[in-house]
């Protein structure tokens, strides 16, 4: 049945059809993509150049079940839906619907946090946090406008405004998830303004890359964020192979070394400056350019007449070096040491814990990684405001308790460690696998 309807439009096939995975699975091919969703069938071959999320991140679940990664990234699933029902082609077969306890378990969890009203954003919650990114923002001007350029008050405003850019970093992120407004589009005008007019960033370039790490995390070729190879091997199955091949021209045993100068220094001033702009001309995204217009008007309009043009450029990129640090160990100090493997295609609840962990909550981690230190429940639940996550963690704690997985949770320190740690054992097996094989 599946091999009969490769290739057809959704006019074409019969829309009450029942369907096995086998032959739902036939249909995974750049050209011919069938994602199950609700136990309902849907071809999304031509819907994925459409989709908001970018391509890939459907492309990612094409002859999978994509339920519970559906339901974690469309807060107004109502509205999703009506897009769903030309695409539907039939249903999954009655024997092969959803009985995995562990999957029902997640999903009565998931129902759970809603009746706790968990997906509720608390505004003043995050106008306090837009509100101190701001002072931050005209606190490090004044610095400079009434004390002067001299050496100490432009580090002193150099450090409020990277502050200030690592916290306007994550407000993004919220707003990115869609959790900080119960309208999508609310959602979307102020994400433009925050990583657009205060960070000089594409917001469709910034969603395109996060939904992707979000759909699979730490699934090689479907994570943009260990995509890497080149520089580094993450996890013990990618040096081996990389390895056995002979691939690659880096000394991989000393990667947890060379992190140091190429990692936290490099990524947000030289890396993400480029791909950012070739995102944005690349698809034609003209209304995310005028905001990176918008701020580096602002940012010469203020600091030009106190530091002059190249001054307040070296102002800006030098707070980028400074903000890159903050932003790469936070950020990868709940994936790099998890699980880096193939695409195994597991399970909502199996799949996010086994390549994330926590970092234990306090004031100054929730404030430091803007909540990111709960990473596991921010995973399952991506929409879900972050001053809530401390709420439902311990039903996933229970949760993970009942099926055995790994619930991690560590210091701040720790969690910076392991990165090196992994790097280094990770650079070992290449090494090993490389010169011994």
């Amino acid at each position: 049945m599946g091999k009969g309807h490769q290739g057809q439009g959704v006019s074409e096939v019969n829309t009450h059809g029942n369907y096995s995975w086998e032959e739902v699975k036939e249909h995974s091919t750049k050209a011919d993509k069938w994602v199950v969703i609700e136990d309902g069938v849907y071809d999304v071959s031509q819907w994925v150049k459409r989709h908001p999320g970018g391509y890939k991140v459907l492309s990612h679940y094409a002859g999978e079940d994509a339920t519970d990664a559906f339901v974690a990234f469309h807060p107004d699933k109502s509205v999703v839906r009506k897009y769903l029902k030309p695409l539907r082609v039939g249903s999954l077969s009655s024997e092969d619907a959803v009985k995995a306890t562990i999957v029902s378990d997640m999903r009565d969890l998931r129902s759970k946090a809603e009746e706790m009203d968990l997906f509720t954003p608390n505004l003043w919650f995050y106008a306090a946090h837009l509100a101190h990114i701001v002072a931050l923002e005209v606190l490090g001007w004044m610095v400079l406008w009434y004390y002067g350029t001299t050496w100490l008050p432009l580090l002193i405003t150099a450090a409020l405004l990277t502050t200030s850019q690592a916290q306007a970093g994550w407000l993004q992120h919220d707003l990115g998830h869609l959790s900080v407004f119960r309208r999508s589009r609310w959602n979307h005008w102020l994400h433009y303004f925050v990583i657009g007019g205060m960070k000089a960033a594409s917001a469709h370039w910034w969603n395109y890359r996060h939904f992707q790490h979000h759909a699979k995390p730490n699934v090689v070729k479907k994570d943009p964020d260990i995509s890497m190879p080149y520089l580094f091997l993450f996890g013990d199955k990618m040096p081996v192979k990389w390895a056995s091949s002979k691939r690659g021209f880096m000394p991989y045993n000393y990667q947890q070394s060379y992190f140091f100068l190429i990692g936290p220094p490099l990524l947000l001033p030289v890396y993400f400056h480029v791909e950012n702009l070739y995102h944005v001309f690349y698809k034609g995204i003209w209304t995310d350019l005028a905001w990176t217009v918008i701020f580096f008007v602002r940012l010469f309009v203020t600091y030009g007449p106190l530091l002059g043009g190249l001054g307040a450029f070296g102002l800006y990129m030098f707070v980028r070096f400074l903000e890159s640090h903050w932003f790469v160990w936070v950020t990868q100090m709940n994936h790099i040491p998890m699980e880096v493997d193939t695409d195994n295609q597991r399970d909502w609840l199996t799949m996010q814990l086994q390549a994330t962990c926590n970092v234990h909550p306090s004031f100054f981690n929730d404030w430091f990684t803007g909540h990111l230190n709960y990473q596991i429940e921010h995973h399952l639940f991506p929409t879900m405001p972050r001053h809530n996550f401390y709420k439902i963690m311990p039903d996933v704690k229970s949760l993970c308790s009942k099926y055995g997985l790994n619930y991690q949770s560590k210091t701040l320190l720790g969690a910076f460690a392991d990165i090196v740690h992994s790097l280094k054992s990770s650079g070992q097996l290449w090494y090993d696998a490389y010169h011994h094989a």
